[in-house]
């Protein structure tokens, strides 16, 4: 639209009397006038001027270098120009961003108070919510208000004893009243201790209609299994509430299952229809009799007798394996009897079962081996008679092995201490304890939980220090290796033996045989009235 300054160079030329230009400029002047020529000059200026700066500061953005490769001279000052780019961009997208959440459709229709109340009606309503959707009739002149809703005459309800809770307390959250709750605990004491009774058993509880609305329902009738060879049922009759117990007739016939090995002991003997506890007791004692040794073979009888009880109600209860025994070719190859308090297993011969090696005294890696070291508080050299266990803070400390605590209590630097006697000469001893699980004089079998790691004593963390002493002298625990068994004699093998024959004796299945449905005498004479008084139902 405008023509350039160099356009007119030639008119100034011509006014300094150069030929033939300045003729063609003047023209071009004169066609243009003296006002159009001044606007034109200074727009040229403004847009040589405005290209001027727009290449140098090109120039200058070329040398700035906003955008650099970042994968490239990673900490230089290129690069961190190159990440504020990449940041002060990423904060401007974010800036616009419209919203985090979900954009939502606009609705199909406009919901007004009268369309929602109208789709509330037709919904369901969960009864956690109130359950308050649906039409309902307004009330008409037929309609009689009451002053009160009314309340069933009896309610019939199960109530379960939750673990920890109180047999007394258990029967307030079910409605009954704090004293009447409190009589009915007294009279169920004089059948079983309410700390007997194990939790989840289910209580049958009826109630009855009550005299005020400020008034707890009165107990018409109770009903429990209260252990498995006794029924407790409690009345309200004239007199008042009445305590019926009922005993009732177990059958404790051991339960027998023979049967082949084949290609799985455990499948054969869960066919036979041994417990899945007890085939597991079954194959971890046989794994622990030092007396047997060899594979299972297809073609070998298994033997297991498993304590076992049967109500004349029907149920059945399965208890721990008695017997583990092992023929081939008709050949006992183990026979193990569990025997004395402690339920080890015993050979036939009265041999206890083998127990080799030893038990990690705690759940941990070894810190500082057996022997000179440099004590990390004291700051010199001496022996260190033990093997130390990294452990955390209150993890349990078990004894290795069988034994009795001589001590227990503050020893020195050691701090807490326990002391353990296992027979022939050995001990074991336990320090830097944070509390202990026995007290001295007490009896402890292999893997019982005796203390608990702590930072006692001469200590710089918790951890356990394990000593071992034979014949009174500190020796390295991780040399040691031994083997215990233990040995019937007298009168106590005798009863042993008798006991193995007694067990032999019974024939497999017997315990299942049909129990006659007969009942024991009562407690008292009202357990004649129970069925019709207030059914007891049993509890499997």
């Amino acid at each position: 639209m405008f023509k350039s300054r160099e356009h007119f160079s030639g008119y100034e030329a011509g006014d300094r009397g150069g030929p033939g230009v300045g003729a063609a400029a003047l023209t071009h002047a004169q066609m243009l006038g003296e006002p159009e020529l001044f606007v034109h000059n200074r727009i040229c200026s403004y847009a040589e001027r405005f290209a001027a700066w727009k290449e140098a500061a090109w120039q200058r953005a070329q040398a700035l270098d906003l955008a650099p490769d970042l994968a490239e001279d990673i900490g230089s000052a290129r690069w961190f120009r190159g990440a504020g780019t990449l940041l002060g961009l990423t904060a401007v997208a974010l800036a616009f961003w419209p919203d985090f959440a979900p954009l939502e459709a606009a609705p199909a229709m406009t919901i007004d108070p009268a369309a929602r109340d109208e789709f509330r009606s037709q919904m369901i309503m969960p009864l956690a919510l109130g359950a308050d959707s649906g039409r309902h009739m307004g009330a008409t002149q037929a309609v009689t208000p009451l002053h009160a809703a009314p309340e069933r005459p009896r309610v019939e309800m199960v109530a379960t004893l939750a673990p920890g809770d109180s047999f007394s307390r258990m029967l307030q959250r079910a409605g009954v009243g704090a004293g009447e709750a409190a009589r009915v605990n007294g009279m169920i004491a004089g059948a079983i201790s309410p700390g007997d009774i194990a939790s989840g058993t289910r209580v049958d509880l009826v109630l009855g209609r009550r005299t005020g609305t400020d008034e707890a329902r009165p107990l018409e009738s109770l009903s429990f299994r209260a252990r498995f060879d006794l029924e407790v049922a409690i009345d309200r009759r004239d007199s008042g509430l009445v305590l019926v117990p009922r005993q009732i007739r177990v059958d404790a016939t051991p339960l027998r299952v023979r049967g082949i090995v084949g290609p799985s002991l455990y499948r054969s003997a869960r066919n036979a229809g041994v417990p899945a506890h007890a085939v597991q007791q079954y194959l971890r004692t046989l794994a622990t009799n030092g007396s047997f040794d060899g594979e299972l073979a297809a073609g070998d009888t298994f033997d297991i007798i498993v304590a076992y009880k049967r109500a004349e109600t029907g149920e059945a209860q399965a208890g721990d394996l008695l017997y583990a025994g092992l023929e081939r070719g008709g050949k006992p190859r183990a026979q193990l009897l569990r025997w004395g308090a402690n339920g080890q297993f015993f050979e036939a011969s009265g041999v206890g079962e083998s127990r080799s090696g030893l038990l990690a005294p705690v759940n941990g890696r070894i810190g500082s081996p057996f022997g000179m070291r440099r004590h990390p508080i004291l700051g010199f050299a001496r022996m260190h008679k033990g093997l130390d266990f990294k452990a955390g803070y209150g993890a349990p400390v078990y004894a290795v092995t069988d034994g009795r605590v001589t001590y227990a209590g503050r020893h020195g630097g050691h701090g807490n201490y326990i002391r353990l006697e296992h027979g022939g000469g050995l001990g074991t001893g336990y320090a830097h304890l944070s509390r202990f699980a026995v007290s001295s004089g007490a009896q402890v079998r292999r893997g019982q939980v005796i203390g608990y790691v702590g930072s006692t004593g001469l200590s710089t963390g918790p951890h356990l220090h394990y000593e071992m002493y034979r014949g009174g002298r500190a020796v390295n625990p991780a040399s040691v290796q031994f083997v215990t068994r233990a040995q019937l004699s007298g009168q106590e093998l005798a009863a042993f033996r008798a006991r193995l024959a007694s067990l032999k004796s019974v024939a497999s299945g017997a315990a299942l045989e049909s129990l006659a449905p007969t009942r024991t005498a009562a407690l008292d004479e009202p357990t004649r009235e129970i069925d019709r008084v207030a059914r007891v139902k049993p509890q499997g």
